[in-house]
This record gives C-alpha cells, structure tokens and sequence, in this order.
C-alpha cells in the first residue's frame, strides 16, 4: 500500500537463469511437499474428535518449544550435515519466534522497497541462514504407520532432514507445508533439523507492508494416521428455502498410505451445538488402491426445525465427524470439521449472504505482536477478536497472507467475515519499469498459481471465508487470471477479490468485486452510482488510521449505506507495528522502520493502526465503533419525545438488546430508567417513544441519552455491553443569566513596560511589548506562567503530510508575534479594555498574520480575549487558530463540558460524548508513537484547569471551543521522534482553539474533506477566563454570565 518509489527501465520479460538453488528458482516451487489439504486432525475415535484436544490426542505431538539455533551469515557457511557440528556457538531458541525478535539480525520495516537488490530471481550471496536442531520422541506405537510433519509458517525457504535424511524443501511463508517422514522416524528418538533462508525467490513475492522477519514463525506438528485415512475433505452447503430443509454436502478424499488395496467406507454425522446428532449418513464402501487415493461424497439433510444458519451476526456452527471404517466397519479414524450454513450470492449489484445484502465493516489485520513479531499467539488472537465484536466490526481482510489457521476457526465461532488474501505482493517491481512485471512474466505463473491454491485447499471449509484475494498491489497480468481461473475450478461458490485488476482505468472482469484503496468520498459516490459498472464495489483499504485519525469515518458510512452497489470496506489497519524496545536507561518504547539500522526503511508508516501494539484501542477505534452501531436513530421529534430508531444489522434482530435512558441537565444526570426496545427487522425501522420531561425555565442544557446494551453475555462481551448510543436534545429557555457587577471596584494603571489591573483578590499584568498577560495573581496564587497568546501551530500529524511541507515552507511552525502597539482604550471601576496591534511572521519571513487582540478585565476577576485575525498568505489551509497558555504545574486537574471522554476532533468527534468530564493533565495524552498533535476535545463550552484543591482557572468559549491540556509543549511534539524522547514542561500547556483543521487520512489517503479544512479567512473569536473554585462557584452558571459568590 501507498507510496511508489522511482522507478528504471529494463528489458522486460528478461529470460530465467538456469542452473539456479531451490531457493532461488522460481519453477522449483518445493520438493516432496504433500498435496495441498484442509487443516483439520485425526483422531484414533469419534469421542477423541469431538472433543478436539489434540494434547491428548495419541497420534499427535507438537514440536514447538526450545530448538538448538545458530545463524550463518550465508549458505556457503553452512557445513553440509550442520545438525552433527552444535556446539557452543548454538544457543536455544524456541519455536514458534522470528530469530530478529530475539536479537540475532535485526527487525527490517520496509513498505515498498524491496529489503534486496532488485534482480530477480536472484538473491544476495550475503543471506542469513537459520540452522535448527532438535530431539522429539515417537510412541512405539506410532511403528509402522504413516507418519508426517507439518510446519504452519517457515519465513522464507527451508530444508528438512530427519535423522540425517533428507525430507523436502518448500517456500511461502505463510502457508503450511506437509511432508510424508516415514520412512525417516523410528521409535524412541529422533532428531529433525530445519535449514531456513532469510531471502529466497519468493521474497519477490513477499514484499508486503510489514516487519521483514525470519524463522519458523507458526506451529510444528508430527502426527501419523491409520494406514486408511481421510485426507482431505470439502463440504458445501445450501440453506435451502427458508422452510425447507439445508443440506450438507461432503467430498471426502480417502488415501491408502499401504502398499496393498483396502476397503473403506466413511460415515458422516452433522452434530447441534449440544452434540446431539441432527443427520447422519454413512457412505458406500469403496476400494482405495495401494498407494492412492479414492473420493466419496455423501449428502446430509438438516431438517427445517434443526436449520440454523451462519453469518456473522448468528454464528451458528454445526460440527461434522467424520469417521473411516475398514470393510467391517471398524473404526479406523475421525476427524471433526466446524460447518456453518451459509450461501454467498451477488445480486443486483450487493454481496448476499443467506439472501440478504451484507455491508463490510472491516479491518486489514496484519499477524503482529511487539514481542514476538509474526509469531503470534493464540490469546493475543483472542484479544484481537473480542476488540473487534466490541467495537462492531463485522469482517477482516487478511493483509496480505493466509493468517494463522487458527484465527478462521475463532473467525468462524465470533462470526467474523474474512477476505482471504493470497501470500502474495511484487509492490517493488516498479523498480523494474513495470509494476506487473511478475504478473506477466510466465515463469513465474506457477509460483502465483500455487499460493492461490494452497490457500483455498487450506481454508475452504471456514464458513468465515466469504471471498478469495489473489494477494496484493502486485500489478496485474495473465498470473492474475490463472489463479483465478484455478480458484473458480475449484471453488466457484465465493467472490474473487483484487484490487490492482484494471486496465486503463477499467475494472477486469476477472474478478467477482470491484475494488480499490482510499477513494475520495467524492469518487465513493461515484462507485455507488455505477461509474465503474454493475458490480458490487469495495474499499479494501481507506481511512489510513495512523497516528492522530482518521476523519470523516461519518461520511464514508453515509455514503456507504445510500447506495446498494457500495457493500464497505476495511480500514487500513487493525494495528500498529511497534517493536517493543527499551533505553539504556530502561524506559520501554515502541521501535519502527530505521530504528534497528534496517535499510532501506519506511519509517514510522508501519505504525497506522487503530489499536496500539499491546491492543489498547486508540480513539479512532472508538469513532470506528460508535459510526458502525448497529441501531441508530435516524429521526427525533423532541417534543413528544419519540425517536425513530433503524436496524442496521444485516441479519440479526433485536431482541438480543436491552434499553435504557437517561435524563441530563448540564451534564448531571437527573434521572434514568430502561425502555422496551421493539424487535425491529434488520433494515427497518420503528419508533421508540422516551418518558418526556418537562421543560426547563433555567436555560438548562438538557438531553437524553439512549444506551444499547447486550441484554445477555455472550462469547466477546459481558452482559450490559454498550453497542450504541445517542444523545437526544431537549428543549431549554434560551434565558442567559444575567450579568452581574462585582461589589468590588477594579483599579489600573500603566508604565511604558506594562499595564495592570487591580481587583479585591486579584492582580493581572499585561506587558506591553509582548502583548500578553505577564502575570495572574488570585488570592496569592499564580494563575499563568504565560499567555494566552495567538496560536496557529500545531505538531504535525502522520495525516498532515498533504500540507506540513508548506507550512514548515511559511514559517507556521516558527512564528512570533511581534506587537505593533499597546493601547489602554478604557478604564472604570468596573471594567477596562487594552488592544494590542500585531503581526504574526517567522524569521526571514513576511507577516502571514495581521490582528487585533482586545483584553478587557472587569472587576469580578474575569479576563475576556476578543482576537480579530487576518491572514496574508496563500495557504490552503492553517493547522489552527486559538490560544494557548502556559500555567503553573500543580494545575494539572482539568474538568469540562464538551465532548469527551476520550480525544475527539472536527472531523472524529461522532463517537464523543457531550458531559461532564474530569481527568488529570497526563491521562488526556495520548500517546502516539511519533509524537504529534493529540489530546483534543472538542466542542467544549468550559474547561477549569485547577490543582488539589479546585483552586485554579476557569476557561470559557464563546459558544464553543476545542480544548487541550498537555505537559508537552508543541514544540516537544515536533521534534520528538520517540515517546522516550518528550520533554515535559515545568508548565501545563493549554490550547483554547477556535477552530482547528480536520484530521483527514492523507499519510496514505485524502485530504480532509473540505468542511473541515481551516481556510485562512477573516476571523473574529472570543474567550473568556476567570479565576475559579470549584467548592464555591458553578462553572456553568459562570460560562452563561453569572458572577462568583461574593458578587453582588
């Protein structure tokens, strides 16, 4: 994904060098690899497979665990029988792990750019080789029958021996391979060495967006069967009518591993959710020749009572044993599939499961973990998915590989929607002049066949697959339209996905959807219009999610849902890529691209995702669940207090859910019950009728807030999970309070440095050559240590990348306000007024910025900042326009009326909140790992920044501001590179903004659309600040212009 380096001219289609390594030769795709089958494992009985513990299972062992481990620096430094020579230079690694995650080479992050030379098939001579050793032990039961090895995940090319001979060889990482060891195991001990290439001629192949790691990174398994076994299986199924009955079709392929011919027959039984059994049927004998394989299909009905079907919404799964019976009926083995019912059609335009238009509310995920790399474990897969149910995300696209085999079987019982993507991406061809340089090339059509069909094999029986991807930004060509001819031969039941498949801005017809990355709302609208034809239409990429964003999620989601032909899309990505790593002084951070001296590198773009490495959901996580509710209103009528609530599931109704409502009045909650929600249909709607309350005469402001919840827990949530929620306005007098006169009288004067304002408990000083209050002293207490002052910077975001050129071109990021006079206009007992005349410019720069600033200080202590602003300068945009102040440390307590709890911003703020917050200074910062911009707060009408005490200062907009408080100056967030690199501030740095631009997706995406974009104009803007404590005054009567106890 993203950005395309220069590119070179060569001759295209360049002939293949012969006489090449295996790891080097593309033709050479492995050598005594197994067929490609379906994951799934024998048992010596029915009991045995149901209940699926293979750590009981007496025909299996798993082989993770500590290997003897050494690294040589290339192949020709490997002795040839290497696992005879361990000595002290090995050492123990276990397995599954990447050996640069435990300090033996070093992590590279690269995008686009290939990590190697580009001179395919060829591989530098200097290519890291793993070597691994290590013993395991077969049941001398095991004598005599066929025994095998599977690896789930080798990065990139491997060797296997056992006991000295030699096994096979196989490429792909993120595909098993599976070899027949024999003739090779023995009772009691054995040993199995593995040699691994960290390049091979598939790295061409492998150039996706992520860390470049090595090793055996997935699952090692030895196993053996029954001489007569089921090797393979297919199962189809149909729903049927909606009153008739499903069935259930299996294609099982029995082999025969002996060299005599034998008898077999199959018996298939369709087990319910409580075991008991809903069909069974048993086959006809066959008779499998020595050394063969023979295929037998069986049927099974489910009866209407007994139908209950797969989507993500209802993950129904059924499990189907398998059992083998010799010619007398004998057990010889079983083995157990998890089946959901489900057909996948596409209709007049939309994707279809069991006949209902779906919408994919999905993320790119790739396997990453900040400890262990690729070698993801099985509760961090857990973790991920239970976030993503939580936060209504319905569907994944496996970017740009097959995942772990186990993340479709919890796909499966979650109800999760997966695109299953191809273990293929050539992004860095472009450096040699054609970016489908490998898609036309025919000698490596075999090698792009192969990853489709390993995948398909694999996965076929995941009701959770709902398409094939034939890989990613690889160009596109005849290798394309090979996989996917093999694909449909195969497996004609699911949708084809790519997205490079165009040709001179035309959609191929190769593929079922038509797809691309980050369109512009504008050209989604488009897309649901029909612009690129009759097909369902998907973002397989957008809203670039890195760092500070992305905005306008709201907007792709209105658009999404108005147009039938526009069936979702996943956003780029589910999480960062950070390495966890620590300072010489033990403060632990997170590494990206160039960090380990890797390159060429990317950078900081491995880190775009909506959670962090440990899985702590960012802010957008929380825009992305709120703008992805499944019950939303769509209509409220305040005055008889009826909503109009919509279903926006697919399938599912409602009566999983439960209501509740609560009544606030300036954010403090004055009563609250629950509310019969009506069973309402996926897509339709009903209105909800609230207790009405009566009207306000204070001028309150008043809402109701509806709450979804989980009425019962289920697999990914606690009862009383919130899925959805908003917040309904009441109407309020429109009273202000009055204003009233301090009893007290206010003094001022002036030098030629300052001008100052004497009230009863306080002193204000504001100098004349900076323009700005000097000093703030209530009651004896410091209330600035500087400002306010104009403030138009902001630390760059990741999504700035469309502008920050030309700002930091401007100067934006250095600017001065240089006064141009100071000017006492008034003086009272009750009020004075000062104006400022200034500019704003950088050094070796004109003035960008000509304004006014008005202080007028009355005798209650409030300070009112009235600034006019006129930008000169041809920008498109500035980052902000406010205030920002520096105050004294210990007011680190900050409590709000905006949206909250968590950071919002103009163009991500659907997922705030408007209350009453509280928080402490450090727990607003969040923390990105390239510092920026953060924190925000939008819509705010008051914020009081106080210490222990609630002793401190009240800010005030006029009506709205967005608020942040940080212990970082802009300044530390713009040079910052690392967390560990933030200087705190002996003050807390405050931002009183205006307005403020929107956040957009432009690291890898749009711009803000243009609503949110802050257009240098003509502005006016007023704030308001004033001592406060918080056990004597109201904040809320005081922002609407009411005075402090003490006032007359």
């Amino acid at each position: 994904m993203g950005r395309i380096p220069l590119r070179r001219e060569v001759p295209a289609m360049a002939a293949m060098p012969s006489n090449l390594p295996d790891w080097m030769d593309p033709s050479t795709l492995h050598r005594n690899r197994l067929p490609s089958r379906a994951h799934w494992w024998g048992f010596p009985d029915e009991a045995g497979a149901l209940e699926g513990d293979l750590g009981a299972n007496p025909r299996y062992r798993c082989l993770n665990g500590m290997w003897q481990f050494r690294l040589a620096d290339r192949p020709d430094e490997v002795p040839e029988e290497f696992w005879q020579d361990a000595g002290p230079e090995w050492t123990e690694l276990p397995v599954p792990s990447n050996w640069q995650m435990l300090g033996m080479g070093r992590p590279h992050y690269t995008n686009v750019l290939y990590p190697i030379p580009v001179d395919p098939p060829r591989v530098p001579e200097d290519n890291p080789v793993g070597l691994y050793v290590r013993q395991f032990t077969v049941p001398e039961d095991w004598a005599g029958l066929p025994t095998f090895v599977r690896f789930e995940g080798v990065d990139s090319a491997f060797y296997v021996w056992i006991n000295g001979i030699e096994v096979g060889f196989s490429k792909v990482p993120h595909m098993p391979a599976e070899f027949d060891v024999s003739r090779m195991v023995r009772p009691g001990l054995n040993e199995i060495a593995v040699q691994v290439f960290q390049w091979s001629d598939g790295t061409y192949l492998e150039d996706q967006d992520m860390w470049r790691l090595s090793g055996i990174f997935r699952d090692v398994h030895v196993f053996c069967a029954p001489p007569v076994t089921a090797y393979d299986a297919f199962v189809h199924t149909d729903p049927g009518a909606s009153d008739g009955p499903a069935t259930v079709r299996l294609e099982a392929q029995v082999r025969n591993w002996s060299d005599g011919p034998r008898e077999a027959a199959i018996r298939a039984s369709l087990l319910d959710e409580d075991g008991s059994a809903v069909a069974t049927v048993v086959s006809e004998p066959v008779t499998v020749g020595p050394r063969a394989a023979a295929d037998v299909a069986v049927c099974l009905d489910v009866p209407p009572e007994s139908k209950r079907l797969w989507t993500a919404e209802t993950p129904n799964l059924y499990g189907l044993v398998m059992t083998v019976m010799d010619g007398e009926g004998n057990v010889l083995e079983a083995r157990r599939l998890r089946v959901g019912i489900r057909k996948i059609e596409i209709r007049e335009g939309a994707l279809l499961i069991n006949g209902a238009p779906i919408k994919v509310r999905g993320v790119n995920r790739h396997e990453s973990d900040p400890v262990y790399g690729h070698a993801v474990t099985y509760e961090s897969m857990v973790r991920d998915i239970r976030l993503m149910k939580q936060h209504n995300i319905n569907a994944v696209r496996t970017s740009h590989y097959p995942d772990d085999p186990r993340w479709y079987d919890l796909c499966d019982e979650y109800g999760i929607y997966v695109i299953d993507e191809a273990d293929l991406e050539s992004h860095g061809a472009w450096a040699l002049g054609d970016w489908s340089y490998f898609a036309k090339h025919p000698d490596w059509r075999a090698a792009f066949v192969d990853r489709a069909e390993r995948m398909v094999e694999r996965d076929k029986n995941h009701a959770c697959v709902i398409m094939w991807s034939l890989g990613n930004e690889s160009g596109y060509g005849p290798n394309h339209d090979a996989m996917a001819e093999w694909i449909r031969g195969r497996d004609p039941s699911r949708p084809i996905h790519y997205c490079e498949a165009w040709t001179d801005g035309v959609p191929s017809e190769i593929t079922d959807v038509v797809s691309c990355m980050y369109p512009t709302v504008e050209r989604l609208e488009a897309e649901g219009k029909g612009k690129s034809g009759p097909r369902p239409f998907i973002m397989c990429e957008y809203a670039h999610a890195m760092g500070n964003g992305p905005g306008n999620l709201k907007e792709y989601w209105d658009t999404i849902r108005a147009h039938r032909q526009l069936i979702g899309g996943c956003v780029w990505e589910w999480c960062d890529h950070g390495v966890l790593e620590t300072t010489d002084d033990g403060v632990a951070y997170y590494a990206y691209g160039g960090d380990f001296g890797d390159y060429p590198h990317d950078g900081n773009f491995c880190i775009d995702g909506m959670v962090f490495p440990d899985r702590a959901p960012s802010p957008s996580l929380i825009e992305y669940k709120k703008v992805l509710e499944p019950v939303s209103v769509v209509a409220w009528d305040a005055a008889s207090c009826t909503a109009r609530i919509e279903n926006r599931y697919d399938h599912a109704g409602l009566g999983h859910l439960t209501a509740t409502w609560s009544l606030y009045e300036d954010g403090l909650l004055v009563r609250s019950g629950t509310v019969a929600l009506p069973d309402v249909a996926p897509g339709a709607q009903a209105e909800l009728r609230l207790p009405q309350a009566a009207p306000s005469a204070t001028g309150r402001d008043r809402f109701i807030e509806l709450s979804v919840r989980l009425a019962a827990a289920n697999r990914w949530a606690d009862a009383g999970h919130e899925v959805a929620w908003a917040q309904l306005p009441l109407p309020a007098a429109e009273a202000r309070a009055p204003r009233l006169v301090a009893a007290a009288s206010l003094e001022c004067g002036e030098d030629s440095d300052d001008i100052w304002f004497n009230g009863r408990d306080f002193l204000i000083v504001l100098s004349k050559q900076s323009g700005i209050p000097s000093q703030w002293v209530n009651d004896g207490t410091e209330l600035l240590d500087r400002g306010p002052r104009l403030h138009v910077w902001r630390a760059p975001i990741d999504n700035d990348n469309w502008i920050v050129g030309k700002w930091r071109e401007h100067g934006l990021d250095h600017m001065e306000m240089l006064v141009r006079e100071t000017t006492l206009l008034e003086a009272s007992a009750d009020s004075a007024r000062v104006r400022v005349s200034y500019v704003m410019a950088a050094p070796a720069r004109v003035p960008l910025i000509r304004g006014t600033a008005v202080y007028t200080v009355d005798a209650a202590g409030e300070l009112t900042v009235e600034h006019h602003v006129v930008p000169e300068t041809d920008l498109p945009a500035l980052p902000r326009i406010g205030l920002q102040m520096m105050l004294p440390f210990d007011l680190q307590r900050v409590t709000w009326y905006g949206l909250g709890p968590h950071e919002n911003y103009v163009d991500r703020k659907e997922s705030g909140k408007l209350g009453l917050w509280s928080a402490d200074v450090e727990d607003l910062y969040v923390p990105y790992i390239f510092p920026q911009e953060n924190g925000g707060r939008s819509d705010v009408r008051w914020a009081a920044f106080t210490d222990d005490y609630g002793r401190g200062l009240l800010a005030m907009a006029e009506p709205l501001m967005t608020m942040t408080a940080s212990l970082f100056t802009t300044e530390a967030l713009d040079r910052a590179k690392h967390t560990y690199e933030l200087e705190a501030s002996d003050s807390v740095i405050v931002t009183l903004d205006h307005a403020v631009c929107g956040l957009g997706s432009a690291s890898c995406g749009p711009k803000p659309l243009d609503r949110y974009i802050l257009r240098p104009e003509e502005t006016t803007f007023r704030m308001r600040l004033r001592p406060v404590a918080l056990d004597r005054d109201d904040p809320m009567r005081l922002y609407r212009g009411g005075a402090s106890v003490g006032s007359a």
